[in-house]
């Protein structure tokens, strides 16, 4: 398993080497524009953040903690998260690594529930979390800081229903109500534990997530964190089998497809003493194949294990025992779809990338050699010819260059419209817009305080948002075209070889939009339910999808803003190169008709240039060509380097 993770942040690694040596030559013979230093700096950074993120998933009393004990943190000798009969996480706990943060676990109180804010927007203000240190010499303060998650308090009901922690309607709710009628609910919102373990490091996010109604109730891990997990373990119990809210809960919201795998833990309760070890096997097996049929999947797909019996084994280094809790073959399915999954991700968006670099340095590359040979040929064809000729030569490159001048003129009024359909685009995407929009929704809520008002409320913002999209994408299509042809003419009018603008698209974004859309549906879209509980519900989730919307447009402001910046970028370059050179060939040509120079030393000159440029052409084929390298580098070929 480390090794797995060490393979995948060397090839990362690799990767990352291979473009800073790219960066770095271009910026010494000055490539680089602020097209190719905004895509580099940009891939160079998703690199960095990137992440591998586990979710498990089950309802309370099914192992979760202890499985995750038993895959991640059996080498320290004891369990690190909480794990005992009954629940044991109360709120959804994040582990990862962050460098620049001490050990410690950060807790979001309940009470931020009553707020219009998600809880990815907490992360944006550390002062809303309690944070405990950890104390990573003394294993006991350790688990004890862990014990956290567990914690939970008595509130009355009406303080249970503003959270939307409780709903009046549920005939199962009334029973759990103490001798004063008070609701218990989790001391905490969420929490993040941040701990400096090998994998951690690497750049694991482990999520364990509280039973299942918790699904229902806490908006962030239906719209967030399950969905963008790059690997979900289901997990059931050997000795309840596949329950009805654990099929409502693998339909509405894991469903099966990559990364998605189910996990019957417990078989440990089916181990039996008094009968053989074949017909315990055959039981597991049988239990196993009907899980699979619930589910829809193959048998194969399902794996018993017993968290318990392999923490066990790992901790006392009992190979027997590790062998029959049959956690080997779960790790060995996790991490063999996990990481070259998320590696072929990052293969395909890394290679899209290269592609764009290579051929914008390219071209400009080929205009410099174009420009010498171009100056070169004027040059030769001056040997053996008197003044006049070189006269007539000179008045022909001013012509040249006053004819020049004037595109550029051409292209001040392309920048005057270029100006106006950028202030349009901010119009239908604007963060103000989407305030506006947010502020919307929230007045209706406000104003209906029935449940279907307040959901073709919410029905109502997804069309503004589809349409403000749509409207942004036409935007970007229009200044494309309106670009593609400014690059065209400058190219056939002046010989200029220039690759298209670089493209843009708000696919994605609208792709984000119509999951999180989609996720609202499953969760809303057929309920008829007019009860203020629900309402309280659904101002809950609407609270994350605002929070998911505004990041969403907030990226797609920063990418377009960066894409308005850059994509006259390659032209500009261009433009100065042509200038400089059309300038530095009338100077040639001045001295010589000057006699101020000598004809052949100038031909000498252009032509060891010639050969640089061709050098640096070479050059930079070799520096994609070792990006290309890094980026197909297959971990086999990272073992024998090893």
């Amino acid at each position: 398993m480390v090794r797995d993770f060490e393979q995948y942040s060397a090839w990362r690694q690799g990767v990352v080497t291979a473009l800073k040596n790219y960066q770095a030559w271009m910026a010494d013979t000055a490539l680089a524009d602020a097209a190719t230093e905004q895509r580099i700096a940009r891939t160079l950074a998703r690199l960095a953040d990137d992440k591998l993120s586990v979710a498990f998933v089950a309802e309370f009393s099914r192992g979760k903690s202890e499985l995750i004990n038993a895959i991640f943190f059996a080498d320290y000798g004891q369990r690190i998260l909480p794990s005992a009969a009954g629940r044991t996480t109360m709120c959804p706990t994040e582990l990862l690594w962050d460098a620049s943060l001490a050990p410690s676990i950060r807790l979001l109180p309940i009470e931020t529930r009553a707020d219009n804010l998600s809880t990815t927007d907490y992360r944006d203000q550390p002062s809303a979390w309690t944070v405990l240190p950890l104390n990573l010499e003394a294993g006991a303060e350790m688990h004890e800081a862990f014990k956290q998650v567990s914690k939970t308090r008595h509130v009355p009901v009406e303080e249970a229903e503003r959270y939307g922690l409780y709903d009046e309607d549920d005939p199962d709710l009334p029973v759990t109500l103490d001798d004063n009628g008070q609701v218990e609910i989790s001391q905490w919102r969420h929490a993040i534990i941040n701990f400096p373990h090998p994998l951690l490091k690497q750049g694991l996010v482990i999520l364990d997530t509280p039973g299942l109604n918790a699904i229902g109730t806490e908006p962030e891990l239906t719209l967030n964190l399950i969905p963008n997990a790059h690997a979900v373990l289901f997990i059931l119990a050997a000795d309840t089998g596949v329950t009805k809210s654990d099929i409502e809960v693998w339909r509405n919201h894991i469903g099966a497809g990559a990364g998605r795998l189910v996990v019957l833990n417990k078989i440990d309760s089916m181990w039996d003493e008094l009968r053989s070890e074949d017909d315990v096997n055959a039981e597991i097996e049988r239990q196993q194949a009907n899980v699979a049929h619930v589910l829809s999947l193959e048998p194969r797909q399902v794996f018993p294990v017993s968290a318990q019996k392999a923490l066990v084994g790992k901790i006392n280094r009992d190979v027997e025992l590790q062998a029959r809790s049959r956690l080997h073959a779960l790790e060995a399915a996790l991490f063999n779809e996990l990481i070259p999954a998320k590696k072929e991700i990052v293969r395909k968006q890394l290679d899209e990338e290269l592609q764009a670099l290579s051929a914008a340095q390219l071209g400009m590359l080929n205009a410099r050699i174009r420009g010498i040979v171009e100056q070169l040929h004027e040059l030769r064809g001056l040997r053996g010819k008197n003044q006049n000729v070189i006269a007539h030569m000179m008045r022909r490159i001013d012509v040249e260059k006053k004819e020049f001048d004037a595109s550029l003129f051409k292209l001040q009024a392309t920048r005057a419209v270029f100006t106006r359909l950028s202030t349009e685009l901010y119009t239908c995407m604007g963060m103000d817009i989407v305030r506006d929009d947010i502020d919307q929704v929230r007045e209706e809520m406000q104003r209906s305080r029935f449940f279907i008002g307040v959901r073709d409320a919410v029905r109502a913002y997804f069309v503004r948002t589809r349409a403000n999209l749509d409207a942004a994408e036409r935007k970007t299509v229009e200044i494309s075209e309106m670009m593609g042809v400014m690059y065209r003419r400058f190219a056939s009018e002046h010989g200029l070889t220039l690759a298209l603008p670089m493209p843009f698209s708000l696919e994605r974004y609208r792709e984000e939009m119509a999951s999180i859309e989609a996720i609202y549906y499953k969760t809303f879209g057929t309920a008829t339910l007019i009860t203020t509980s629900r309402v309280v519900l659904m101002e809950k989730f609407f609270d994350t999808i605002a929070s998911r919307v505004r990041g969403c447009f907030r990226s797609a402001n920063n990418d377009a803003e960066a894409w308005l910046k850059v994509i006259m970028a390659p032209l500009e370059a261009q433009i100065r190169q042509h200038k400089d050179q059309l300038k530095h060939r009338l100077a040639s040509i001045q001295r010589i008709h000057d006699a101020t120079d000598s004809l052949e030393q100038k031909i000498d000159a252009f032509e060891r240039s010639q050969q640089e440029l061709e050098a640096q052409k070479q050059r930079l084929n070799d520096l994609a060509l070792a990006i290309s390298g890094a980026i197909n580098a297959e971990f086999v070929a990272l073992d024998a380097a090893a």
